[in-house]
């Protein structure tokens, strides 16, 4: 199914078009006020492009919910703020030219792009024809004890990255996903070992790669921008591309699952890989 581009499409690109040449031009603090204009607009975008290849997306299915994938984002991302306090493996610079109650508002309402980004981009990858092949794909077993297992290797990576953060600070992008997957589990929450039982990596792959091109964006958007983020990760601060090292792009494949997990825990009843399962790929 093909369909047309939407006027919320044109929207976003005219957002990206904007946005990211004033991001990267403009003198002083301008990221503070264009991020959020420049995500959404790439949100926009990509939920036209589902749009046009399935006739379907997010948007189309419910702007409500659409809408409302922004607030769920501002808590989930609020958490990772609340541990690099005590990891500070990412800092803001220009974070100074702000009152703390200005740079607190706009990062909250840049953070409310996050898990649109992701779910949109998942989504897109979803599309493609070849994301078929992953239904059949090995069964990873779900079992009572793996869920336990899960459970306390989560717990347990969480206290030492909170007891040695400079040595531990990688678990912030593994703990998460390992305390809350259990849980959605025990609760009668979806989440993704469902799928996996079954042999369907569907929904594990796309978000994998759905964070892995958001991450794309965002670091390369970021590079460019004031205010902007730098990392701070000890042993693997090598091999740059943009701002973050080679090797903390492998984050971005748990952060998805993470993202996908606080979903099911606070709003289990909306996006999972099955809106999708009946579409025609192409």
């Amino acid at each position: 199914m093909i369909c047309r581009w939407p006027p919320h499409g044109w929207t976003g690109l005219l957002l990206v078009a904007v946005c990211w040449p004033l991001n990267w031009m403009l003198p002083g603090v301008r990221t503070a006020y264009l991020f959020f204009p420049l995500w959404l607009g790439y949100i926009l975008i990509v939920d036209a492009m589902v749009w046009m290849r399935t006739g379907t997306s997010i948007w189309s299915r419910s702007p409500k919910h659409f809408v409302l994938l922004f607030c769920l984002s501002i808590p989930a991302w609020w958490l990772f703020e609340l541990i690099n306090w005590r990891t500070a493996n990412w800092q803001y610079l220009g974070r100074e030219f702000f009152t703390t109650f200005q740079f607190n508002l706009l990062s909250t309402i840049a953070f409310s792009t996050v898990i649109p980004a992701v779910f949109e981009t998942a989504e897109l990858v979803q599309t493609f024809h070849w994301m078929r092949r992953l239904r059949s794909w090995p069964r990873w077993p779900a079992t009572a004890a793996v869920f336990v297992g899960m459970f306390t290797a989560g717990l347990v990576m969480l206290t030492a990255m909170l007891v040695w953060p400079k040595t531990f600070y990688p678990f912030v992008w593994i703990s998460v996903v390992f305390i809350l997957e259990p849980i959605n589990h025990w609760t009668g929450h979806p989440h993704f070992l469902q799928s996996l039982r079954r042999g369907d990596w569907r929904t594990v792959v796309s978000l994998a790669l759905g964070a892995l091109i958001c991450g794309f964006f965002w670091e390369m958007w970021n590079y460019y921008s004031f205010p902007k983020w730098i990392y701070h990760t000890p042993g693997a601060e090598f091999w740059k591309i943009f701002e973050m090292p080679l090797l903390g792009y492998g984050g971005y494949i748990p952060f998805a699952l993470e993202l996908y997990a606080l979903k099911n825990l606070m709003w289990p009843r909306f996006w999972t890989v099955e809106p999708l399962a009946g579409v025609n790929s192409q």
